[in-house]
């Protein structure tokens, strides 16, 4: 696992960037490497199925931010106040009044909306990221996702959003946050997959600075950070200032690939069957220098996931397993982008939809202490979720839900592409106890090393966790491989829902 690792975070590959040459060399070498191993392609063009994307970039040199209160203009300072969000398509003008909406959630199953009673039509909804503690954690993730998020922004009527991160739960600081804010993000080329379409903005705004935009208004931010600390319930009321946003955009077209293989299964009936065990390859590339290191290697996030994936192909060819059920390998694209190579692969699979009976990802899996506890995201939605209790306490271990809901990991990596398109999934990682010494560790990696050039080669790794990790994994597909039954979702699961519904329009 480790050797793969090597070969995916080394600086020749540029960090892996979405469209770029350094992710090609790493998607030529995992395509080597399952040729070796005798895995089948499974693409559309052999191993490989290009996805076409829109590549958007602030150009900060001709755009602005400005508050307007009582007639007088209060500039922004790029990178310090606030950033420009090119995930989606920014109009060149907006100049429209803010109004705070609270967590911006419109939960029908709770009979929960933070919209109500608000004018919002042709405003900017202002919104500080969470849930109320009330709201199961796979629900209020679900509907934080982009998707959901601008649907219940055009119900409302605004043409737009500013988010402030919930300071109690923000992976990275706001310095090096910042340092992202000029590369490009990008959108699936096919106006079909477009969820934010008719939303004209999208700012994030720095906590320490986020009292500018309620002065005025009867409300501090410190009152509204300490109630969504606590996840509690917190008022909408509009807001004295308006927003004054020019935005120049560079777009270009980018094409990028997923990488397909196929394990084919023995069974006469089972075989046409597939069991996905999913990764993303691509990370953030070249950037910003933090201690002069420009190189965003990405090792854990996410060669980690993609070198485990390889190991299981290649421990299944050496050992000659024999599975019922088909195993697809599959590597993605753009999931630092907004899960979009996974969202293409689930809505336009490379195999009969059909035939598709679960997703297992594995994404920055971090092993970084012993593992002792499993955390499993969708432990409780599915029989999938059965399945991964069974055989992590099969391998001695204990196996927890998230335990940290504010971080909404749930709808964050590529499991929910899948889980969109109806298809019972997990993701799972090295888990931890609230409050303990490996609580710590991961909180002080993702300070130091998430999205930044630290995540490299030349970090502590615990390779003892890693391989039982894996034990987990490959013992996990096999299961589900050879089981008669297809997984399905929980009776009382919110994800049911999405079982035969096309994703286009929601």
């Amino acid at each position: 696992w480790w050797n793969y690792v090597k070969v995916l975070a080394d600086d020749n590959m540029e960090g892996r960037e979405t469209g770029s040459d350094g992710l090609r060399r790493a998607a030529a070498y995992i395509v080597e490497q399952l040729k070796n191993d005798g895995l089948e392609p499974a693409g559309s063009n052999g191993y490989y199925q290009p996805v076409k994307l829109i590549s958007r970039q602030i150009d900060e040199s001709g755009s602005s931010l400005a508050l307007v209160r009582n007639g007088a203009m209060e500039p922004l300072t790029l990178g310090e106040d606030a950033m420009f969000s090119t995930r989606v398509d920014l109009a060149p003008e907006v100049d429209t009044q803010l109004v705070f909406v609270g967590y911006g959630l419109n939960v029908p199953e709770k009979k929960y909306n933070d919209f109500t009673g608000l004018d919002l039509k042709g405003n900017v909804a202002v919104i500080i990221s969470g849930s109320p503690s009330d709201m199961p954690a796979a629900l209020a993730s679900h509907y934080q996702s982009a998707a959901e998020r601008s649907q219940a922004l055009r119900a409302a009527g605004t043409v737009g959003q500013i988010l402030i991160p919930n300071p109690a739960s923000m992976d990275i600081p706001w310095g090096r946050m910042t340092l992202a804010r000029t590369r490009p993000s990008m959108a699936l080329a096919d106006p079909s997959m477009n969820e934010s379409s008719g939303i004209q903005l999208a700012v994030v705004f720095n906590p320490a600075d986020a009292e500018k935009l309620f002065q005025g208004s009867g409300h501090s931010f410190e009152e509204i950070a300490a109630l969504a600390k606590d996840r509690k319930p917190i008022p909408g009321f509009p807001l004295t200032a308006s927003i004054k946003a020019h935005a120049k955009v560079i777009v270009k077209d980018v094409d990028s690939d997923n990488v397909v293989a196929k394990l084919p299964g023995t069974d006469p009936k089972l075989k046409s069957q597939y069991v996905v065990l999913s990764a993303h390859m691509d990370h953030l590339g070249i950037g910003e220098p933090i201690n002069g290191d420009r190189i965003y290697n990405g090792a854990m996030d996410n060669g980690s996931g993609s070198a485990l994936v390889l190991d299981i192909a290649n421990s299944l060819h050496r050992s000659q397993t024999r599975l019922n059920r088909s195993v697809l390998f599959l590597f993605v694209t753009g999931e630092e982008k907004g899960l979009l190579g996974s969202k293409y692969f689930a809505n336009q699979p490379t195999v009969s939809k059909d035939s598709i009976v679960a997703d297992i990802n594995t994404d920055m899996f971090l092993p970084i202490f012993p593992l002792k506890i499993l955390t499993v995201y969708g432990l409780d939605e599915s029989t999938l979720g059965d399945m991964a209790r069974k055989v992590g306490q099969e391998q001695g271990v204990q196996v927890q839900a998230d335990p940290q809901p504010l971080r909404n990991a749930f709808i964050r990596s590529d499991q929910y592409s899948f889980i969109r398109q109806g298809f019972p999934s997990v993701a799972m990682k090295v888990g931890f106890a609230p409050d303990s010494p490996e609580a710590a560790a991961e909180k002080k990696w993702l300070t130091e090393r998430y999205h930044a050039p630290s995540d490299d080669l030349d970090q502590p790794v615990d390779l003892a966790a890693a391989g039982k990790f894996e034990d987990i994994v490959q013992a996990l597909a096999i299961k589900v491989a050879n089981d008669p039954l297809r997984p399905h979702w929980n009776g009382d699961s919110f994800f049911s829902r999405f079982v035969g519904v096309p994703m286009t329009g929601r």
